[in-house]
């Protein structure tokens, strides 16, 4: 039966949300030690072990949530207690680690003297935990200004540069823009069935027949549209290119993985959980958003020349790969997206770890032609970098196949057989883009002998491309056991159609 936690008391809520409350404690610590030493690169880096401290311990308490089958007695109020929340924290907490590891060494060299980085980077993973595992829009709203807050702060964490305060700046104006219109919709959606609990909004257009309800309909395209412009969906993506450009390069990988799957995570248990039954309106929705976003994003990163822009509309293609399974609805397509954010997470990271690696002042300059010659100077460094290509590609025997095979499953499984062709023709444009980037480092001479000399990786990232290089071989070759962990992180996402109706 696993552990049964009662929602309606305090001891159970604390029990509920202790890797929110463990995570939020750790970025206090950290704010404390920042308060106290915020002078060299010392102290940054004891802000940033202490965030690699936090951040372990909160994953291990999701573990062991998710091991003892924590679940809720009757209803979830406020905060899910399903495998879908923790493996989805677990994705988050992943990614933040992953960006800490990149940042221990990359702050430093780039002079971004900033200890209370990491704060913030643990707020904003905390407002991703809530978001993610939410059961009321309002909670879901106030995971989502968490976030978004924190990470409007990190992008232009550079004081140094107008670069990283022009993103701040665009991502803080279209954020906010976004926000206005999820929290009208979560308006909307209260009008018209009384209640923002997912769960009662579920029961409540089964109860009293609201699928075609004109004001739900609106108040769901509504969150649609916010959720579109927070996971850089065509056409709401026009911020994402410069907001990636300008934030320093961990910030940009941070803001490609864990903040899109944030958003996807909400947006699928919203969809799922209370929206299920509207299926047929939002499907069509998210059917247009997925083609447009694909093609959009893959089309437009053909003509990309800067590494740091290319992969950036790169991010705009996925997320429309991830609409593909938030379009196939149920818990096969919450699975598919389960284990493609993972793959995703991995290959995504280890881009922007090259990439850093590659350039300095933000890698803005960094050009793709300027890898030429990388797979003679640096061996290693251009065999990983050809691992991401190709997994963000969808090569045979790497996550990002698995992964799109996943979707592809999910798809067809739905019986939406023009959207799996549109997926696959999608993924080859995209080769147009990552294939020139493995063949100027092994096909195209060094510019000079001195080439790339300066290249290498500082600090833990070293460590940070080793781990995902192996981690995307291995699910390429061996996917059962990350596979079960979704479908068991998706199962019973969809609400009971045996609970009754209550006020």
């Amino acid at each position: 039966m696993g552990l049964t936690i009662d929602l309606s008391s305090p001891g159970g809520l604390v029990v509920a949300l202790l890797p929110e409350i463990v995570l939020t404690c750790w970025a206090l610590v950290i704010l404390l030690a920042a308060a106290w030493r915020h002078r060299d690169e010392a102290d940054q880096q004891l802000a940033g072990h202490l965030a690699l401290l936090g951040l372990v311990s909160t994953i291990l308490v999701v573990f062991w949530l998710w091991g003892r089958g924590a679940h809720s007695e009757g209803i979830a109020t406020m905060i899910a207690l399903d495998g879908f929340r923790y493996a989805s924290a677990s994705i988050f907490i992943l990614g933040a680690i992953l960006t800490v590891m990149l940042s221990l060494g990359y702050l430093g060299r780039e002079q971004i003297w900033v200890p209370e980085f990491y704060v913030l980077l643990l707020l904003a993973t905390v407002g991703m935990m809530v978001m993610g595992g939410g059961t009321d829009l309002i909670v879901i709203f106030v995971g989502l200004e968490l976030m978004s807050i924190s990470v409007y702060a990190l992008a232009g964490i550079n004081r140094r540069s107008v670069f990283s305060a022009e993103a701040a700046l665009k991502y803080f104006l279209l954020g906010a823009f976004a926000s206005g219109f999820f929290l009208y919709g979560v308006a909307l959606i209260y009008g018209a069935t009384g209640t923002t609990n997912l769960t009662q909004v579920h029961l409540r257009i089964v109860e009293l027949g609201l699928q075609s309800n004109t004001m739900l309909l609106i108040g769901l395209g509504l969150l649609l549209v916010g959720f579109a412009f927070k996971v850089a969906a065509v056409p709401f993506h026009m911020w994402a290119p410069d907001v990636y450009d300008g934030a320093p390069t961990p910030v940009t990988a941070y803001m490609a993985t864990a903040v899109k799957a944030a958003a996807f995570a909400a947006l699928i248990r919203i969809l799922i959980h209370a929206l299920g039954d509207s299926y047929v309106v939002w499907k069509t929705v998210v059917w247009w958003l997925a083609v447009i976003t694909m093609f959009g994003g893959n089309l437009i990163a053909l003509a990309q020349t800067q590494l740091k822009r290319m992969l950036a509309y790169s991010s705009v293609g996925h997320a429309g790969y991830l609409l593909v399974a938030v379009s196939s609805g149920g818990e096969m397509g919450a699975a598919a997206f389960l284990f493609y954010i993972t793959a995703y997470t991995l290959m995504t990271v280890g881009a922007f770890a090259v990439l850093a690696a590659a350039g300095r002042d933000g890698e803005r300059d960094v050009r793709i032609d300027d890898l030429s010659g990388l797979g003679s100077k640096r061996p290693w460094l251009a065999f990983a970098m050809t691992i991401f290509m190709l997994s963000l590609l969808g090569f045979p025997g790497t996550a990002g196949f698995i992964g799109k095979w996943f979707i592809l499953s999910s798809i067809i499984q739905s019986d939406q057989l023009f959207l799996a062709v549109v997926l696959v023709l999608a993924s080859v444009v995209s080769a147009g883009f990552y294939l020139p980037v493995v063949m100027v480092m092994y096909m195209k001479p060094a510019a000079s002998e001195d080439a790339h000399r300066n290249v290498h990786l500082v600090g833990p990232a070293r460590m940070v491309v080793t781990f995902v290089t192996v981690l995307l071989l291995l699910f390429g070759v061996w996917p059962n056991r990350a596979m079960d962990l979704a479908r068991d992180g998706a199962d019973g996402l969809q609400p009971a159609p045996t609970q009754v109706f209550t006020d």
